[in-house]
Protein backbone atom coordinates (compact mmCIF):
# COMPACT_ATOMS: atom_id res chain seq x y z
CA UNK A 1 0.00 0.00 0.00
CA UNK A 2 1.23 3.49 -0.86
CA UNK A 3 1.51 5.34 2.50
CA UNK A 4 -0.54 8.55 2.44
CA UNK A 5 -3.01 8.01 5.30
CA UNK A 6 -1.42 10.48 7.71
CA UNK A 7 1.83 12.07 8.87
CA UNK A 8 2.43 9.99 12.01
CA UNK A 9 2.52 6.52 10.48
CA UNK A 10 6.31 6.14 10.61
CA UNK A 11 8.62 5.94 13.63
CA UNK A 12 11.13 8.77 13.86
CA UNK A 13 13.87 10.46 11.92
CA UNK A 14 17.09 8.43 11.99
CA UNK A 15 19.04 11.23 13.71
CA UNK A 16 16.63 11.04 16.64
CA UNK A 17 16.96 7.27 16.84
CA UNK A 18 20.74 7.58 16.71
CA UNK A 19 20.76 10.10 19.57
CA UNK A 20 18.45 7.94 21.67
CA UNK A 21 20.83 5.00 21.21
CA UNK A 22 23.90 7.15 21.92
CA UNK A 23 22.41 8.43 25.17
CA UNK A 24 20.69 5.23 26.21
CA UNK A 25 22.98 4.43 29.13
CA UNK A 26 23.27 7.96 30.45
CA UNK A 27 22.04 8.49 34.00
CA UNK A 28 19.56 11.37 33.66
CA UNK A 29 17.36 12.96 36.33
CA UNK A 30 13.65 12.65 35.66
CA UNK A 31 10.62 14.78 34.85
CA UNK A 32 12.37 17.05 32.35
CA UNK A 33 15.04 18.34 34.72
CA UNK A 34 17.87 16.81 32.66
CA UNK A 35 20.49 18.70 30.65
CA UNK A 36 19.11 17.55 27.27
CA UNK A 37 15.68 19.01 28.04
CA UNK A 38 17.30 22.19 29.28
CA UNK A 39 19.35 22.54 26.11
CA UNK A 40 16.30 21.80 23.95
CA UNK A 41 14.41 24.59 25.70
CA UNK A 42 17.26 27.00 25.00
CA UNK A 43 17.31 26.05 21.31
CA UNK A 44 13.53 26.46 20.98
CA UNK A 45 13.40 29.81 22.78
CA UNK A 46 16.23 31.08 20.60
CA UNK A 47 14.42 29.96 17.42
CA UNK A 48 11.29 31.75 18.67
CA UNK A 49 13.17 34.93 19.54
CA UNK A 50 11.97 34.68 23.13
CA UNK A 51 13.73 35.71 26.33
CA UNK A 52 14.12 32.91 28.87
CA UNK A 53 13.17 35.41 31.60
CA UNK A 54 9.70 35.83 30.09
CA UNK A 55 9.02 32.51 28.35
CA UNK A 56 9.33 28.82 29.12
CA UNK A 57 8.97 25.47 27.38
CA UNK A 58 7.57 22.18 28.67
CA UNK A 59 7.57 18.85 26.86
CA UNK A 60 4.45 16.70 26.77
CA UNK A 61 3.68 13.45 24.99
CA UNK A 62 0.67 13.96 22.70
CA UNK A 63 -1.64 16.53 21.17
CA UNK A 64 -4.92 15.88 23.00
CA UNK A 65 -3.08 15.68 26.30
CA UNK A 66 -1.38 18.99 25.50
CA UNK A 67 -4.62 20.74 24.52
CA UNK A 68 -6.35 19.62 27.70
CA UNK A 69 -3.47 20.54 30.02
CA UNK A 70 -2.86 23.96 28.44
CA UNK A 71 -6.58 24.77 28.53
CA UNK A 72 -6.83 23.79 32.17
CA UNK A 73 -3.74 25.83 33.04
CA UNK A 74 -5.12 29.01 31.45
CA UNK A 75 -8.77 28.96 32.45
CA UNK A 76 -10.67 29.48 35.68
CA UNK A 77 -13.33 26.94 36.60
CA UNK A 78 -16.17 29.00 35.09
CA UNK A 79 -14.43 29.75 31.77
CA UNK A 80 -14.60 28.11 28.35
CA UNK A 81 -12.61 28.17 25.13
CA UNK A 82 -13.69 29.74 21.84
CA UNK A 83 -12.88 27.55 18.83
CA UNK A 84 -13.99 26.88 15.28
CA UNK A 85 -16.84 24.38 15.13
CA UNK A 86 -14.48 22.19 13.06
CA UNK A 87 -11.55 22.73 15.45
CA UNK A 88 -9.79 19.68 16.80
CA UNK A 89 -10.90 20.36 20.38
CA UNK A 90 -14.51 20.59 19.19
CA UNK A 91 -14.56 17.46 17.04
CA UNK A 92 -11.82 14.86 17.38
CA UNK A 93 -10.83 14.84 21.03
CA UNK A 94 -13.74 12.89 22.52
CA UNK A 95 -14.81 15.80 24.70
CA UNK A 96 -11.41 16.03 26.42
CA UNK A 97 -11.81 19.73 27.14
CA UNK A 98 -15.27 19.23 28.60
CA UNK A 99 -13.98 16.25 30.58
CA UNK A 100 -11.48 18.65 32.14
CA UNK A 101 -14.31 20.93 33.24
CA UNK A 102 -14.31 23.55 30.48
CA UNK A 103 -16.79 24.06 27.67
CA UNK A 104 -15.86 24.50 24.00
CA UNK A 105 -17.72 27.56 22.70
CA UNK A 106 -18.09 27.15 18.94
CA UNK A 107 -17.49 29.86 16.34
CA UNK A 108 -18.19 29.82 12.58
CA UNK A 109 -15.38 28.39 10.48
CA UNK A 110 -14.05 29.50 7.12
CA UNK A 111 -12.07 26.67 5.54
CA UNK A 112 -11.20 25.62 9.08
CA UNK A 113 -10.18 29.08 10.29
CA UNK A 114 -11.94 31.62 12.51
CA UNK A 115 -12.17 35.39 12.09
CA UNK A 116 -11.37 38.17 14.53
CA UNK A 117 -14.74 39.79 13.81
CA UNK A 118 -16.59 36.68 15.01
CA UNK A 119 -14.59 36.62 18.25
CA UNK A 120 -15.47 40.27 18.83
CA UNK A 121 -19.11 39.62 17.94
CA UNK A 122 -19.31 36.73 20.39
CA UNK A 123 -17.79 38.82 23.17
CA UNK A 124 -20.08 41.79 22.54
CA UNK A 125 -23.13 39.52 22.61
CA UNK A 126 -21.90 37.81 25.77
CA UNK A 127 -21.07 41.01 27.63
CA UNK A 128 -24.30 42.64 26.45
CA UNK A 129 -26.38 39.87 28.00
CA UNK A 130 -27.63 41.02 31.39
CA UNK A 131 -27.50 37.40 32.55
CA UNK A 132 -23.95 36.67 31.45
CA UNK A 133 -22.82 36.13 35.06
CA UNK A 134 -24.80 32.87 34.87
CA UNK A 135 -23.13 31.70 31.65
CA UNK A 136 -19.80 30.18 30.66
CA UNK A 137 -17.28 33.01 30.37
CA UNK A 138 -15.05 32.96 27.28
CA UNK A 139 -11.51 32.84 28.65
CA UNK A 140 -9.34 31.86 25.70
CA UNK A 141 -9.32 31.34 21.96
CA UNK A 142 -8.11 28.10 20.37
CA UNK A 143 -6.75 27.99 16.83
CA UNK A 144 -4.64 25.43 15.01
CA UNK A 145 -1.98 26.12 12.40
CA UNK A 146 -2.43 24.27 10.08
CA UNK A 147 -6.15 23.76 10.63
CA UNK A 148 -8.03 20.49 10.27
CA UNK A 149 -8.37 21.36 6.57
CA UNK A 150 -4.68 22.07 6.06
CA UNK A 151 -5.30 25.81 5.76
CA UNK A 152 -3.08 28.46 7.36
CA UNK A 153 -3.44 31.82 9.03
CA UNK A 154 -1.63 34.76 7.50
CA UNK A 155 0.37 37.18 9.63
CA UNK A 156 -2.33 39.82 9.19
CA UNK A 157 -5.09 37.41 10.27
CA UNK A 158 -3.10 36.44 13.36
CA UNK A 159 -2.48 40.09 14.18
CA UNK A 160 -6.22 40.80 13.98
CA UNK A 161 -7.10 37.81 16.17
CA UNK A 162 -4.36 38.64 18.66
CA UNK A 163 -5.58 42.24 18.82
CA UNK A 164 -9.16 41.21 19.56
CA UNK A 165 -7.99 38.75 22.21
CA UNK A 166 -6.00 41.51 23.88
CA UNK A 167 -8.98 43.87 23.77
CA UNK A 168 -11.25 41.41 25.58
CA UNK A 169 -8.69 39.82 27.89
CA UNK A 170 -8.71 36.44 26.13
CA UNK A 171 -5.65 34.19 26.00
CA UNK A 172 -4.71 33.08 22.47
CA UNK A 173 -3.57 29.46 22.16
CA UNK A 174 -2.28 27.84 18.96
CA UNK A 175 -2.36 24.07 18.47
CA UNK A 176 0.79 23.29 16.49
CA UNK A 177 0.47 19.55 15.98
CA UNK A 178 1.59 20.10 12.37
CA UNK A 179 3.33 23.42 12.93
CA UNK A 180 6.46 22.39 11.04
CA UNK A 181 4.43 21.91 7.88
CA UNK A 182 2.72 25.26 8.35
CA UNK A 183 6.09 26.97 8.71
CA UNK A 184 7.59 25.17 5.71
CA UNK A 185 4.63 26.19 3.53
CA UNK A 186 5.99 29.72 3.70
CA UNK A 187 8.41 28.73 0.94
CA UNK A 188 5.48 28.51 -1.47
CA UNK A 189 2.88 30.90 -0.02
CA UNK A 190 3.44 34.55 0.84
CA UNK A 191 2.25 36.30 3.98
CA UNK A 192 2.51 33.33 6.34
CA UNK A 193 3.94 33.66 9.86
CA UNK A 194 7.31 32.33 10.89
CA UNK A 195 8.11 30.99 14.34
CA UNK A 196 8.96 34.44 15.71
CA UNK A 197 5.66 35.85 14.44
CA UNK A 198 3.77 33.08 16.20
CA UNK A 199 5.70 33.65 19.43
CA UNK A 200 4.95 37.37 19.19
CA UNK A 201 1.23 37.03 18.52
CA UNK A 202 0.12 34.12 20.73
CA UNK A 203 0.12 33.60 24.48
CA UNK A 204 0.78 29.87 24.29
CA UNK A 205 1.50 27.55 21.38
CA UNK A 206 3.04 24.16 20.88
CA UNK A 207 5.54 22.82 18.42
CA UNK A 208 4.41 19.39 17.26
CA UNK A 209 6.88 16.54 17.22
CA UNK A 210 4.62 13.49 16.99
CA UNK A 211 3.62 14.34 13.40
CA UNK A 212 6.92 15.97 12.46
CA UNK A 213 9.68 13.41 12.84
CA UNK A 214 9.65 12.49 16.54
CA UNK A 215 8.65 9.18 18.06
CA UNK A 216 6.28 11.23 20.20
CA UNK A 217 6.24 14.57 21.94
CA UNK A 218 5.07 18.18 21.79
CA UNK A 219 6.92 21.28 22.99
CA UNK A 220 4.59 23.75 24.72
CA UNK A 221 5.82 27.34 24.64
CA UNK A 222 4.39 29.83 27.15
CA UNK A 223 5.17 33.41 26.12
CA UNK A 224 4.77 36.77 27.91
CA UNK A 225 5.50 35.45 31.39
CA UNK A 226 2.40 33.24 31.38
CA UNK A 227 4.10 30.03 32.48
CA UNK A 228 1.75 28.82 35.25
CA UNK A 229 2.88 28.44 38.82
CA UNK A 230 3.37 24.79 39.81
CA UNK A 231 2.88 23.66 36.22
CA UNK A 232 4.46 20.27 36.93
CA UNK A 233 1.68 19.63 39.43
CA UNK A 234 -0.96 20.54 36.85
CA UNK A 235 0.63 18.18 34.33
CA UNK A 236 0.79 15.39 36.88
CA UNK A 237 -2.89 15.82 37.79
CA UNK A 238 -3.67 15.12 34.15
CA UNK A 239 -1.47 12.02 34.05
CA UNK A 240 0.88 13.74 31.62
CA UNK A 241 4.15 13.87 33.54
CA UNK A 242 6.73 11.62 31.88
CA UNK A 243 9.21 10.25 34.41
CA UNK A 244 11.79 9.68 31.68
CA UNK A 245 11.44 13.27 30.52
CA UNK A 246 14.78 13.22 28.73
CA UNK A 247 13.22 11.06 26.02
CA UNK A 248 11.23 14.05 24.74
CA UNK A 249 14.03 16.47 25.54
CA UNK A 250 16.56 14.57 23.43
CA UNK A 251 14.15 14.42 20.51
CA UNK A 252 13.53 18.17 20.46
CA UNK A 253 17.19 18.85 21.09
CA UNK A 254 17.88 16.90 17.89
CA UNK A 255 15.03 18.46 15.91
CA UNK A 256 16.23 21.98 16.71
CA UNK A 257 19.90 21.32 15.97
CA UNK A 258 21.20 22.34 12.52
CA UNK A 259 17.73 23.17 11.23
CA UNK A 260 16.49 19.58 11.15
CA UNK A 261 12.89 20.47 12.06
CA UNK A 262 12.48 22.81 9.11
CA UNK A 263 14.41 20.52 6.78
CA UNK A 264 12.19 17.51 7.30
CA UNK A 265 9.03 19.64 7.34
CA UNK A 266 10.08 20.98 3.95
CA UNK A 267 10.23 17.43 2.62
CA UNK A 268 6.51 16.97 3.27
CA UNK A 269 5.55 20.29 1.68
CA UNK A 270 7.70 19.79 -1.40
CA UNK A 271 6.10 16.44 -2.17
CA UNK A 272 2.62 17.70 -1.32
CA UNK A 273 3.03 20.50 -3.87
CA UNK A 274 4.23 18.01 -6.48
CA UNK A 275 1.19 15.86 -5.80
CA UNK A 276 -1.15 18.86 -5.84
CA UNK A 277 0.18 20.07 -9.18
CA UNK A 278 -0.16 16.61 -10.73
CA UNK A 279 -3.73 16.23 -9.47
CA UNK A 280 -4.64 19.65 -10.85
CA UNK A 281 -3.22 18.69 -14.23
CA UNK A 282 -5.19 15.44 -14.17
CA UNK A 283 -8.42 17.36 -13.52
CA UNK A 284 -9.19 16.17 -10.02
CA UNK A 285 -11.64 18.22 -7.96
CA UNK A 286 -10.20 19.58 -4.73
CA UNK A 287 -12.48 19.81 -1.71
CA UNK A 288 -10.42 22.67 -0.32
CA UNK A 289 -7.33 24.58 -1.42
CA UNK A 290 -4.68 23.48 1.07
CA UNK A 291 -1.11 24.87 0.99
CA UNK A 292 0.20 22.21 3.37
CA UNK A 293 0.92 18.49 3.50
CA UNK A 294 -2.78 17.56 3.64
CA UNK A 295 -4.50 17.46 0.27
CA UNK A 296 -8.24 16.81 0.01
CA UNK A 297 -9.79 15.51 -3.20
CA UNK A 298 -13.25 14.45 -4.30
CA UNK A 299 -13.35 10.96 -5.80
CA UNK A 300 -16.15 8.84 -7.17
CA UNK A 301 -17.03 5.91 -4.97
CA UNK A 302 -16.44 3.50 -7.85
CA UNK A 303 -12.96 4.84 -8.47
CA UNK A 304 -12.26 4.84 -4.74
CA UNK A 305 -12.91 1.10 -4.53
CA UNK A 306 -10.02 0.57 -6.93
CA UNK A 307 -7.72 3.12 -5.32
CA UNK A 308 -8.31 1.72 -1.83
CA UNK A 309 -6.70 -1.55 -2.91
CA UNK A 310 -3.38 0.20 -3.47
CA UNK A 311 -3.35 3.43 -1.45
CA UNK A 312 -3.60 4.08 2.29
CA UNK A 313 -5.61 7.32 2.62
CA UNK A 314 -7.90 8.96 5.19
CA UNK A 315 -11.66 9.10 4.74
CA UNK A 316 -12.74 12.69 5.28
CA UNK A 317 -16.45 12.97 4.58
CA UNK A 318 -19.17 12.00 2.12
CA UNK A 319 -19.48 14.52 -0.71
CA UNK A 320 -22.71 13.21 -2.20
CA UNK A 321 -24.28 9.84 -2.88
CA UNK A 322 -21.72 9.01 -5.55
CA UNK A 323 -18.57 10.76 -4.28
CA UNK A 324 -16.33 10.81 -1.21
CA UNK A 325 -13.76 13.29 0.04
CA UNK A 326 -10.44 11.69 0.94
CA UNK A 327 -7.28 13.12 2.41
CA UNK A 328 -3.83 12.33 1.08
CA UNK A 329 -1.09 13.35 3.51
CA UNK A 330 2.63 13.59 2.93
CA UNK A 331 5.06 13.61 5.84
CA UNK A 332 8.64 14.17 6.91
CA UNK A 333 9.30 10.57 5.78
CA UNK A 334 7.57 10.64 2.37
CA UNK A 335 9.70 9.17 -0.41
CA UNK A 336 9.93 10.40 -3.98
CA UNK A 337 9.20 6.94 -5.41
CA UNK A 338 5.94 6.71 -3.46
CA UNK A 339 4.78 10.10 -4.72
CA UNK A 340 5.62 9.16 -8.29
CA UNK A 341 3.77 5.84 -7.93
CA UNK A 342 0.70 7.61 -6.50
CA UNK A 343 0.67 10.16 -9.33
CA UNK A 344 0.94 7.39 -11.89
CA UNK A 345 -1.91 5.44 -10.27
CA UNK A 346 -4.21 8.47 -10.10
Amino acid sequence: MLPFASDYMEGAHEKILERLVETNYEHNPGYGTDAHSGHAKELILSACGLDADEADVFFLVGGTQTNQIVTDSLLRSYEGVLAARTGHVATHEAGAIEHGGHKVLELPEYDGKIKAADIAGYMETFLGDANHEHEVFPGMVYISHPTEFGTLYTVSELEEISGVCGRYGLKLYMDGARLGYGLAAGQYTEGLPDLKDIARLTDVFYIGGTKVGALMGEAVVYTRGLYPAHFVAIVKQHGGLLAKGWLTGIQFETLFTDGLYMEISGNAIRYAMELKKALQEKGYQFYIDSPTNQQFIVMSNERLKEVSQKVAYSFWCSYDEAHTVIRLATSWATRKEDVEALIALL
